[in-house]
Order: structure tokens, then sequence, then C-alpha cells
């Protein structure tokens, strides 16, 4: 079976799913036309989940209750923001508080917020055939209930006029919400909607308020171009697409490279127009890159980078990792980390254990634990939904602009019909790796070919796409091939091979393990003499003894601190483990799991490695506590490299 034809499965499930929902539940909220359940369920990823993610799939209605017109919305500052800060949007004069008041953040601020009927058959490629036009021509950044300020409701904060036209003082409320922006280039605007999500109409709207520079460079982050440690590329974004400079070390200077990308990059399906490509798009500025050169690996250096007329960012001091073959590596890893809002909007994609992972890895990087970092698919899960990106680029800048922040391609990065991916879904809205490759450049050998291996210490990491092509005969699986053929195992004792969807998982889930995948590909790991084996897209930890084709060849042995010991020594086959709970939603675990599966923790955290050329110890680090809630060794001997 060709790898393109899983997507079958997956139909039929739909299909099914579809049937039992629109026949359990045809009325229960009238305003989702009944064609919307099949779009909840194809597209849950992209344009669901929440009543929020389905805005634009919403009718405007009218407001009736409103008698008064002349409910006020007035943000704390009303021009030039600075790159970073929490402006109080108060509304007032409200004379019926109501649960289902809410303000939208919009951006850019000429976004049409009445309805959009040209825009109505682009949906169709979400099989919703309503003739229902969009909510939105764009879609809003961020939203927030009245309700979230605790006086609202009870109306606490009073306000009393006196009408001309008529006897009496009437009393009205008012409300203030905080709302955490960043700079993304583009005005922005607060709409004070009526009604809930499911029922919208718009009361009130603020003036547009612009950035103080929205040509800024910033979210500038460093990743390893070569397995020397003496090259390190800096990339960035900007509203500028003028060049700009990065300054580092003794006064070196360059000049960056600068790319973009487009709505007409964004891909669609055979038919009709991608998230990415309609109300999903955000303008993503220009993307600045350039590679330092001259440094010293395992060594602190200052760095700045922008131009006279978009101005600098602060100095940053950068780590460079060591060079392959030296003797010790300090590492962490993760998969499928996003990002989550420092307010209490709802969003379009929350994950929920970002904040937490981040700000402990931060911590770590303080007290220069660690040379690098591998984020290993499902990056920002903007998934069409373009100013997505720049928050998740903000939210990592503390730890990617310090040390070497390396990634694979996810699904949520790559997936699309049409586009040429093993899985023909939509998880990716339409972006298809573009956005991807663009804000995160890797040593690969070319456009749409996400697979590379770098040497850091004593660990050769091989770092493929499970999205592209894995079979035998074709490019990728021979570059898997020959890279891990190649290696010099008495310079990098250490093999890990790494990329997004996992070959065991206990967890339960629709395609979490593709069998064909296993069936190509895992036998080359046991050729190759794969010591450890990293994926994410279960959103859990899991570990594993030495498996191959489901059965323990070796089990680990307790040291005197109780901790699991692999001996290499006499090589059988790979650790694997699962390390996707870095951010999303955790998976449980069934009750009963096979024999392979050691340890399995359903905790937000990140895994935490070092290598040395006698040993490599590994923890799993709880995020919130900091306390290593797993811990296992692989050895060998010498003489076994």
């Amino acid at each position: 079976m060709e790898p393109s034809n899983s997507c079958w499965v997956f139909r039929l499930f739909i299909i099914l799913l579809t049937f039992f929902l629109s026949s359990s539940s045809p009325s229960s909220s009238w305003p989702l036309h009944p064609s919307h359940i099949n779009s909840m369920a194809m597209h849950r990823n992209h344009t669901s989940m929440s009543d929020f993610r389905l805005l634009n799939r919403r009718t405007l209605m009218e407001c009736s209750n409103v008698t008064d017109p002349s409910i006020k919305i007035k943000v704390s500052r009303k021009s030039n923001l600075v790159d970073e800060e929490y402006l109080k949007v108060t509304v007032s004069r409200v004379l019926h508080p109501s649960k289902g008041d809410w303000v939208a953040m919009i951006s850019p601020s000429h976004s049409n917020v009445e309805s959009c009927p040209p825009n109505g058959i682009l949906y169709l490629e979400t099989g919703d055939f309503a003739n229902i036009p969009p909510l939105l021509c764009h879609y809003p950044v961020k939203a927030m209930y009245m309700s979230k300020d605790p006086d609202y409701l009870s109306c606490k904060n009073k306000h009393r006029k006196k009408y001309r036209r008529g006897k009496g003082i009437v009393t009205s409320c008012r409300g203030t919400l905080t709302f955490h922006v960043i700079n993304i280039r583009t005005d922005i605007e607060f709409v004070f909607f009526g009604g809930g999500f499911e029922t919208p109409c718009v009361l009130a709207r603020s003036p547009p308020i612009n950035f103080a520079n929205p040509i800024k460079p910033l979210y500038g982050h460093i990743s390893s171009v070569d397995s020397t440690g003496t090259s390190m590329r800096l990339t960035w974004v900007s509203g500028a697409k003028e060049p700009q400079q990065v300054q580092y070390g003794d006064g070196k200077t360059l000049t960056s490279q600068v790319t973009t990308f487009t709505q007409d990059n964004m891909c669609n399906s055979s038919s009709f127009q991608s998230p990415a490509k309609d109300f999903g798009w955000h303008d993503p500025g220009y993307i600045h890159s350039a590679v330092m050169t001259g440094l010293e690996p395992s060594s602190k250096f200052s760095y700045r980078y922008g131009s006279d007329l978009a101005g600098w960012s602060e100095q940053i001091q950068f780590r460079t990792p060591p060079a392959g073959g030296s003797d010790e590596l300090k590492f962490i890893a993760y998969g499928d980390m996003g990002k989550a809002p420092r307010d209490a909007s709802a969003e379009h994609f929350i994950q929920p254990g970002s904040l937490s992972v981040i700000d402990a890895i931060a911590d770590e990087i303080d007290s220069n634990k660690v040379d690098s970092i591998f984020h290993i698919g499902d990056i920002s899960y903007a998934t069409g939904f373009l100013v997505e990106w720049d928050f998740f680029l903000q939210q990592i800048s503390p730890v990617a602009s310090r040390v070497s922040y390396m990634t694979a391609i996810g699904n949520h990065e790559r997936d699309y019909e049409d586009s040429g991916s093993v899985y023909t879904l939509t998880d990716s809205g339409g972006e298809c790796g573009i956005p991807y490759e663009t804000y995160f450049p890797m040593p690969t050998s070319g456009n749409d070919k996400p697979w590379y291996s770098i040497e850091q210490g004593g660990v050769h990491f091989t770092v493929i796409s499970i999205e592209h092509n894995w079979t035998q005969k074709y490019e990728q699986y021979e570059w898997m091939k020959n890279d891990m053929a190649s290696i010099n195992r008495s310079k990098t004792p250490w093999l890990v091979f790494t990329g997004h969807r996992p070959m065991y998982s206990s967890a339960i889930g629709l395609l979490n393990v593709d069998d064909r995948f296993v069936e190509e590909v895992e036998p080359l790991l046991l050729e190759s003499k794969v010591d450890l084996v990293l994926f994410g897209h279960v959103h859990n930890y899991e570990r594993s003894c030495s498996v191959y084709k489901k059965e323990c060849k070796a089990f680990p042995i307790k040291d005197v601190n109780g901790i699991d010991v692999y001996d290499h020594s006499n090589y059988s086959a790979p650790v694997h483990v699962i390390i996707g709970m870095a951010g999303f939603s955790l998976d449980k675990f069934p009750d009963h799991v096979e024999s392979w599966s050691l340890s399995r923790i359903s905790q937000f955290g990140y895994l935490r490695g070092h290598a040395t050329k006698k040993e490599f110890n590994l923890e799993l680090v709880n995020s919130g506590t900091k306390k290593v809630k797993d811990s296992f060794r692989i050895i060998k001997s010498q003489a076994s490299s």
C-alpha cells in the first residue's frame, strides 16, 4: 500500500463519526449548521474544537438588546505600542451586561468585522456546504469574555448618566480586561461583541492602534549550520525588507539575507483555498538570516542584530555547542510544544504546558546547563493562522536566542491535501512547510527536504521528516542509510535517530503509529546500531526496553540508585522514547500495555540529556516542579565503539 492511501482509514472514521454526531445532536446548537459537524471532524486541527475556533462560520447577528448606542471601548494606550506590553481594555456604558459579552483583538485593523459573502464558497473545502457567510474576513488574534473581570456582571463599577431626553438617571456598567500584546507589525484594534462566540454581534470598536516601530528586528534565534561549533546561523523577523546587520564577537559585522513568503506561497487542495490563504493569513514581514563564523565551540559570545533605520536588538549572550567528537554534550529535547497566551484569552490553538516548559528551560540556560535544544516536530501549531508564528517565536526567544535551537518538521508544519506529504490530512492548514522552513532554516540539502544530521560532542543526531516519503528507493531513505553508515563511532559513539511520528506508543489514537513506517525504517535502525530513538506526536512520555519488532531484545538493569541502565556493549536493539509532552494537552495511557513499555508518564516537561564518551544519561524533567520523573542510562565499553 502506498503511504498516501493512509488517509482512507481516517476518512472512513470521519464518515462514521459524522453520522454519529449528526444523529445524536440534531439541534442542540442551532447556529451551527449540520454540515459544520463534518467540518469540525474532518478539519478539527485548524477549524474547530472550540466555539472560538468556529467564529468564521457564524452568522453575524443583530444586537437586539442594545438600547444605548453610546457604549464606549477604551484602550490604555492609543498609539505607539512597545514590542511587548499588557493593554487594559475598558468597556463602559453597558446597560445590560451579559455572560455573552466579549472583546476580540483584530489585526490588521482594517479587517472587516461585517460579513464577507464572497468568501463563503471557500469553506466548501471543509465539507461545509451551508449558505452562511463568514463572520470575519480575518480571524481574531485572540478574544476574551468580559466576565473575566469579576466585577462586570455584578456591575460593581457603575456609571451614572442623566439623559437629556427622559427622566431620571440611568446606571450603566463597565469592565476591564488585560491583553498581552506583542509587536506583530500591523495595527491592531479591539472589537466589543455581544451574543457570545455562537451568536455574535458587534457593539463597539476601538480606533486602530499602531506599534511604535513596526519594522523593529525581533525574535532572533540561533541554530547550528555544521558539526564544528564554529559557525552559527541567526534568524530574526522585521517589518523592513532592507538587509540588516549582525554585530558579534570582537567587532565582526555581517549583512543579512532577506526572504519572506506570501499568500500565493500557501498551498490548497485541488479546488479550494486553505485557511493559510484565506482568513488565517497574516503578513509575516521579512525574515532575515546571517551565519556568524570564526567562533570557538563550547564558548560564549555576544551579538546584536538590526540597523540604524529599523532599530537594534539588545545585546544577547549565547553559547556555541561543543564540536562533534568532543568529550561532553548537555542538551534538551522535546516535541509538540506550541504556545499559550500570557493572558486569559481564547486563541486559535493553545498548548497549555508550553509556558511552564519554556520557563523551566530558560532557568536551566541561566545555570549554564544547556548546550543545545532539539524540538522534534509540531513547532508552533499555527496551522494556517500565521500570526501564531510571531507569538511562538516571541515565547521561545529567551532560550532560542542563547543556545542552538534545532528542529524537525511535524505533521502540523507540513501535511495538506495535494501537497506531496505522505499523510494527506490537513494538519498544516495550508502552510505545507513553507513558514517552518523560512523561520527555521536547518542544514538541509535543499527546499522541502527537511532532513539533516548534526554532531555535537559524542552524539550523532540523524533528523528525518516522517511527513516525506521514507520508503526504500526514495531520496530520504537512501540519505538515512548513507548518513548512519558513515558515522565514525570512535569519534561519536552515540547515535540518536529522531523524527516526529513514533514507531511505538501505548496511547490509544488514530494513526499514532504507522505500521508501514515501522516496517520500512525499523530494520535500518537495527542495522545502524542506533542507541536512542526520540519521537513526538503522541503527547506524553514513554520509554521502551531495547525493542525490535515489538519484542524486547534486552532489558535494562537497575544500578545502586535504582536507575535503569541499558548496556550497549553487546548491542541488541534501540531504546525508543516518546517526548511529545512539551505543551499540547496530554494523552492518557490505557490500563493494559505491552511488555516493551517500561515507563509511562503523562506530565508536561522535557528530556534532559548528558552524554560523555563513556555513558549517556537521560532524565525526564517535570517543568512545573523541576523534579526528575524518570531516569535512565546507556553505557558501552570503549572496545565496542
